[in-house]
């Protein structure tokens, strides 16, 4: 394929990286050295800032991704990314590339600039289920076939594994039922299945009043096949040389046309959605990023996982609210820290403030690797929530400081959080289902609940006393207690297990792992 030098984009320059093989300690649930810290960046910024590597290494970073193929477009010749990826080893990291194969939605029409010099890619806008066009997040050749092709030419870079990033999936956002609805697709789907116009109208009407009907489960087993088809295409082109990974949107799943069950054996990015101060702030901002992260880690293995720590604009998200979300990663066992920020790097300030955290971290990490979080507090990701939800989970019960765990059934005790819409068909197996109508989610209910159920904890369940903000993950097996102090300042806290009481001072946003 003739590549051609073009300018970079604007949109994030997301980040992928390699499985890392983890040694496991003899006889228990330990692993050295588990975290790995990578940082996805443009060739570009290394070229506006030649101490860029030597600073970021120096901070703990051990992998670097550089972006190649964009939506049919290539950005580098090989022999300039060759260059760059010796440096890049040469200063004793790894080189992996990214790819995006499908575009953005806010590509379209209306914002053609959003990657500058690129054009439209060449194949046609998709179409939602409200009739309205939308640029990438379809797939229509020759959209696959383009990226089979550039897998030759990656192979010529030798990055080792390449993440398909922003965002593969084929739903405009999270919460948008997927699929590309034009008339081609509505042909082809008809087709296949002997429907006519009403099971069509079925279909909208289904997309739309967000009802699991069976045509809407056909429809979207359909996007899945597709867009999976498109993944598999890609990665038999790129092996054995190459190892395939996926960047998966916040809550991704089969709504948006991501069946998690295919990609269990691959490095995948659990999907986060805060990337400037004002989402991350809210205390609810927070723990749905852990609940995304939390769910996503049932499909993955820990060595294969990487966090999605993406400040948008690149300043968007301070440095403090970034070595936050390195917590996320800790307390769902997310081996791969991947930063990135698009064109433009993170400030330079920033990483006085993440190398420490990142060691910090890391020294977490290392005791808890391989644990398991347990609690009497569920966290439940269901079908409905999957396949036709609106993205806004149940999750604010994380902040009770009351220990949790992560179940992929109904569980049998404890207490579990419900979104609405698997409330319509959880039925109660021995968990007390709690819905947003039966304790509204806010903290002040959240503590009340909290209260009222004290009483009914094991003496052996430990808990933070005071009504304040914080997540409270147990891992019993390796005999510690993570603590997150989600306030946006300093806060005292009792730890209390049975008759016994940890004083602990945190400040903003702060962690510590205690033995219990």
């Amino acid at each position: 394929m003739d590549i051609t030098r073009r300018g970079f984009i604007s949109s994030a320059a997301g980040a992928v990286a390699a499985g890392l093989v983890c040694r496991r300690a003899a006889g228990d649930g330990a692993v050295s050295d588990p975290r790995r810290y990578n940082l996805s960046v443009s060739i570009d910024a290394f070229k506006a800032d030649p101490d860029l590597l030597g600073l970021v290494r120096d901070a703990g970073v051990t992998d670097i991704w550089t972006a190649s193929f964009f939506s049919g477009v290539w950005h580098y010749l090989v022999e300039e990314t060759n260059e760059w990826h010796a440096r890049i080893r040469a200063a004793g990291m790894a080189a992996h590339s990214i790819t995006i194969p499908l575009g953005h939605p806010t590509f379209n029409e209306k914002n053609p600039d959003y990657m500058p010099q690129v054009g439209l890619q060449p194949w046609q806008f998709g179409i939602d289920s409200a009739g309205r066009k939308h640029g990438g997040v379809c797939l229509h050749p020759p959209g696959t076939e383009l990226n089979v092709a550039a897998m030759a030419e990656l192979k010529k870079i030798d990055p080792g594994t390449v993440f398909v990033d922003d965002d593969f999936r084929l739903a405009v956002g999270p919460g948008n039922i997927g699929g590309c609805f034009c008339d081609a697709h509505k042909a082809g789907f008809l087709k296949k299945h002997g429907y006519g116009e009403a099971e069509w109208g079925e279909l909208l009407q289904a997309a739309k009043d967000r009802q699991f009907t069976p045509v809407l489960r056909t429809w979207l087993t359909d996007v899945c096949d597709e867009l999976t088809g498109s993944f598999r295409a890609q990665q038999a082109a790129a092996a054995p040389e190459i190892r395939m990974g996926i960047m998966v949107m916040y809550l991704g799943a089969e709504k948006a046309g991501i069946r998690l069950d295919d990609y269990r054996e691959i490095p995948m990015r659990v999907g986060e959605l805060m990337f400037d101060d004002k989402s991350f702030a809210p205390v609810k901002g927070k723990t749905n990023e852990l609940f995304s992260s939390l769910f996503h880690r049932r499909f993955v293995s820990p060595d294969l996982a990487y966090s999605e720590t993406t400040a948008w604009p690149s300043d968007g998200l301070s440095a403090a609210n970034m070595a936050a979300k390195l917590i996320i990663s800790t307390i769902s066992d997310v081996r791969n820290t991947m930063f990135m920020s698009g064109l433009t790097p993170f400030p330079r300030t920033h990483w006085a403030t993440l190398g420490p955290a990142m060691k910090k971290q890391a020294q977490f990490h290392r005791q808890i690797a391989g644990h398991l979080p347990r609690g009497p507090f569920k966290h439940y990701w269901g079908e409905q929530s999957r396949w036709v939800g609106d993205d806004n989970p149940y999750s604010l019960f994380l902040a009770a400081g009351v220990p949790f765990e992560v179940t992929a059934e109904p569980a049998r005790d404890g207490w579990t959080f419900l979104t609405d819409f698997d409330a319509r068909v959880v039925p109660s197996s021995g968990t007390k289902l709690v819905t947003r109508k039966d304790v509204a989610e806010d903290l002040t209910a959240i503590f009340e609940f909290k209260r009222q159920i004290l009483r009914d904890l094991p003496d052996d369940v430990p808990h933070v006393i005071e009504d304040v903000p914080a997540v409270c993950a147990w891992y019993p097996t390796a005999g510690k207690v993570l603590l997150w102090n989600l306030a946006e300042q300093p806060h005292e806290m009792t730890l209390k297990i049975g008759e016994k009481t940890i004083g602990v001072k945190l400040g903003a946003l702060d962690s510590e792992l205690l033995q219990v």
